[in-house]
């Protein structure tokens, strides 16, 4: 069974050595990638000194470099973490252990449940992670506390069955919404956290990728549950609609003439496209569904090629 170590990296020169001798040494017998992701600090040959299989991705962003770990390489168990430092290796066996023998399709590390919110000094990532989280438990209908934890592990089905769409720090979320609506296996592991290195810098910045996660959310909801979020328009459009509706009616009763006609032409119009709307959620959550099946018939025709090629 082959296990792999998959870092993405982006000027960590101050710390990839560790994590990459740290994963060394818990888990000998994996295989480590770094996939350098235009450093300009000498992060890929500090890697490959350091032992680890080093590969390029010149399309910059996270989600872009896992786009192409995903790709390029077969294995049975994926452990995904960043190259900062601030995830511990030694939970690596455990994820391991659930993928290859649980058969657990995604496992998240959870920091959220441990000591995140100590060890992070920016607070507006805290709030951040509390705001997804809540925002895709409600949506999803779902329990999970870390949504945005960069250490996983993850199996052969998921890895080639999931379709990246995000280029850079979204695509925790992404992933985390694929699994959730397509009934993969997740398990959690609570796992401590510690901040960078004095004199490390993060590369997500706080608003500008916060908001790119928000439009990233409401952009997968309508995908992946494309009635719930039609039939959201659909009612509000319908609440504005009575809402102005409600004033011409009672003048009418009161004078016997309907007044404001443009404001009554307006909201018949609103109606008809509420009307639109609605169906359309019909027609893609059909869609929707036949896109689900064909997704079990690819991960039954991904598990035969697999065991014919073993």
């Amino acid at each position: 069974m082959k296990t792999v170590i998959l870092i993405p990296c982006y000027n960590e020169a101050m710390t990839i050595e560790k994590v990459i001798k740290d994963f060394k040494h818990e888990m000998p017998n994996a295989i480590i990638y770094v996939y350098d992701n235009n450093s300009s600090d000498g992060s890929d040959e500090i890697a490959k000194n350091a032992g680890a299989i080093v590969r390029y991705e010149f399309k910059q962003g996270k989600g872009n470099v896992v786009r192409s770990m995903f790709k390029d390489i077969d294995a049975d168990c994926y452990i995904l973490v960043d190259g900062d430092d601030t995830y511990p290796a030694d939970v690596a066996p455990e994820i391991e252990k659930l993928i290859l023998n649980k058969k657990v399709d995604m496992v998240i590390g959870d920091r959220l449940s441990s000591n995140y919110f100590e060890e992070n000094k920016r607070p507006f990532h805290n709030i951040g992670n509390k705001t997804v989280r809540n925002f895709i438990n409600f949506f999803f209908k779902s329990n999970l506390n870390d949504i945005m934890s960069g250490m996983r592990g993850f199996s052969y089905d998921f890895v080639k069955s999931f379709p990246i769409l995000s280029k850079e720090f979204e695509i925790e979320t992404e992933m985390t919404i694929f699994a959730l609506n397509n009934n993969f296996n997740i398990e959690e592991m609570p796992i401590n956290y510690k901040d960078r290195i004095e004199g490390s810098e993060s590369k997500l910045n706080t608003y500008t990728d916060g908001f790119k996660v928000i439009t990233m959310i409401f952009a997968l909801i309508r995908d992946q549950r494309p009635f719930f979020y039609f039939s959201s328009l659909t009612l509000i459009l319908l609440l504005i609609s009575l809402l102005y509706f409600f004033p011409i009616y009672l003048h009418f009763l009161k004078t016997g003439y309907v007044d404001k006609i443009p404001t009554l032409f307006l909201i018949c119009t609103v109606i008809v496209s509420a009307v639109i709307i609605f169906f359309t959620g019909v027609i893609l959550h059909v869609l929707k569904k036949q896109h689900s099946q064909n997704l079990e018939h690819h991960l039954i025709l991904l598990k035969y090629i697999k065991n014919n090629n073993e």
